[in-house]
């Protein structure tokens, strides 16, 4: 396994926009603040971040739904984000990248409103009360993400488990901003022009498991 991982990591290097840093890492403003749409995808469209992306499934599937946008998938795991990397190099997809990365440290690599939307897809819900901090909609992720997408900008977020969905809401209660869809059953009340085709591998597992699927979509205000 640790050989795989080894392998996988050195084929990272030779990807087309994939983006791996040493860690730690130095904490400066790196090159591509504030560049991305130009200097990664070469245009001038809207910026999408899915924050732990796992093996990209997700990103890759907007980007080829949505090629009026550019899709950064960002995970720590290069051992994950290896997949979806490689997927888009084999099948030329321009409008998708990957960047190996914390989500601590994204205010180095993205300006304030760089980010025009922001998607969490079944993260760990990190249920216990002392790993609150870890969790990818509380406060302080929260008024990061704000920022890097500014006035407007959208979160959206799916979840199978109701307690976090529950904190997520609540935490964005908190938040500048409205919910412009909230829904508790995705797939009995979707929201209008929503694909329900695009799905990752653990949504697949938990609907096979007869969850309910919960998403939500807040703007910023």
């Amino acid at each position: 396994m640790a050989k795989r991982k080894l392998q996988r990591f050195e084929e990272l290097k030779g990807f087309q926009r994939t983006f791996q840093f040493p860690f730690p890492l130095i904490h400066t403003d790196h090159g591509l603040k504030g560049n991305w749409a130009k200097e990664v995808f070469g245009n001038s469209n809207p910026v999408v971040l899915e924050l732990g992306c796992g093996r990209g499934e997700y990103t890759v599937a907007m980007a080829k739904s949505f090629p009026e946008l550019n899709f950064i998938g960002i995970d720590v795991k290069g051992a994950r984000l290896w997949r979806g990397a490689k997927t888009i190099n084999e099948e030329d997809i321009r409008n998708a990248a990957f960047l190996r990365l914390r989500i601590e440290w994204l205010h180095l690599f993205f300006e304030p409103g760089e980010a025009a939307q922001i998607w969490i897809t079944f993260p760990d819900p990190q249920p216990q009360l002392s790993r609150e901090n870890l969790r990818l909609t509380n406060p302080r992720f929260l008024n990061l993400y704000r920022s890097l997408s500014g006035p407007g900008g959208l979160l959206h977020l799916k979840t199978d488990n109701t307690g976090f969905f529950d904190y997520s809401v609540e935490m964005l209660e908190q938040q500048s901003g409205s919910f412009i869809v909230k829904t508790r059953d995705l797939y009995t009340s979707p929201p209008e022009g929503f694909d329900l085709s695009i799905r990752t591998t653990y949504e697949k597992i938990f609907m096979d498991k007869g969850e309910l699927i919960k998403y939500l979509r807040f703007q910023w205000s």
